[in-house]
């Protein structure tokens, strides 16, 4: 019985985090936990036990993206072309921005309090592995450092969020941005 009671939390939990994820990439920051609560199917006292605040729920949703982009980045590094795969995380990257827009807005210090500092390292300490391996591949410059991608991945990252960034705009930014760091 406890083992059931303890999957039905899990699958709680994951109902919560996916219906959050599209609440508030619909709705922004500012939408409310009773709109998640009814998107997931559960009563607004199961996501406050999961969450006991916005804050916290805002900050498991940030972590999960940032683990996976890490994941993404591990996995091009390796199995990736060492030449394209910084280059092909990086678009993937700002492509998917516009579609996460809170999760960008909360990075960029949009008012709420998430604190993602672990997950965060480890997205940097992926993204530093695919940088190194374009740089031993002579695809990357060998003066640009991590945080410098990091600082280029959030502002165009933020830049997508803006009205009228069509794909060709998207495109010939990254062009300008791909150029500055090529050998």
């Amino acid at each position: 019985m406890t083992a059931q009671l303890r999957a039905d939390a899990r699958r709680n939990r994951e109902r919560i985090l996916a219906a959050a994820e599209a609440v508030f990439a619909e709705r922004g920051a500012a939408a409310s936990t009773e709109e998640v609560a009814a998107r997931a199917g559960v009563a607004i006292g199961t996501v406050f036990r999961h969450f006991p605040t916005k804050n916290d729920l805002l900050g498991a949703i940030v972590k999960g993206l940032l683990a996976r982009l890490a994941e993404e980045a591990d996995a091009l590094a390796e199995g990736g072309d060492p030449e394209k795969a910084l280059f092909a995380f990086f678009t993937h990257v700002v492509e998917e921005a516009a579609a996460r827009k809170t999760v960008a807005e909360l990075l960029a210090g949009g008012g709420v309090d998430v604190r993602v500092g672990k997950p965060l390292e480890r997205l940097q300490e992926s993204v530093g592995t695919l940088l190194r391996r374009a740089q031993q591949a002579g695809a990357v410059r060998d003066d640009v450092r991590p945080d410098e991608v990091m600082a280029l991945l959030a502002a165009t990252s933020q830049a997508a969020l803006l009205g009228g960034w069509d794909p060709d705009l998207r495109n010939r930014t990254l062009k300008i941005v791909f150029a500055g760091f090529r050998a």
